[in-house]
């Protein structure tokens, strides 16, 4: 069974940023050689409307198969709202917590986020992840990009 990755907005940002987009870029080639499949919410599609054209165009060079589309239910407010009431992050970061809840409601294999103050970050991760658990909900696996690729070896 392929892996199932839930990408949020800085991932495809990624590809353009020049700390990020070796593995980025790397990430979305395993998207596009069906290596994994990109989980893409409606979420982030938004997030990406007022992106340049050169970063909207990474999402529209994964071939459909390779894609699942997914969005942002009442089930999943609800979640995120749950995290906002756990202190998890405050309602200017509501976003983020929305981009957890899709992952979690999902039950994709992992989230990806260059976001390192609001979702990659363990203290948050744990926080997270003790709502999804306390809701029943499965535990998220939340990583960066750079530790989900397949580097090769030199």
């Amino acid at each position: 069974m392929k892996q199932r990755i839930y990408i949020d907005t800085s991932v495809v940002g990624g590809c353009e940023d020049e700390e990020f987009s070796m593995w980025s870029i790397q990430l979305f080639e395993e998207f596009r050689q069906g290596v994994r499949i990109a989980i893409i919410s409606d979420l982030t599609r938004r997030e990406l409307e007022g992106a340049p054209e050169t970063v909207k165009k990474v999402l529209l060079s994964l071939p459909d198969a390779n894609v699942e589309n997914v969005f942002l239910t009442e089930e999943a407010e609800s979640l995120a709202q749950s995290y906002l009431d756990d202190g998890i992050v405050t309602v200017k970061h509501i976003a983020d917590a929305q981009h957890i809840a899709i992952a979690s409601i999902e039950r994709v294999d992992v989230l990806v986020s260059w976001n390192f103050q609001h979702i990659v970050n363990l203290d948050r991760i744990h926080a997270f992840n003790s709502v999804n658990l306390k809701l029943g909900y499965p535990i998220l696996e939340i990583r960066s990009p750079r530790e989900v690729i397949h580097e090769k070896e030199i």
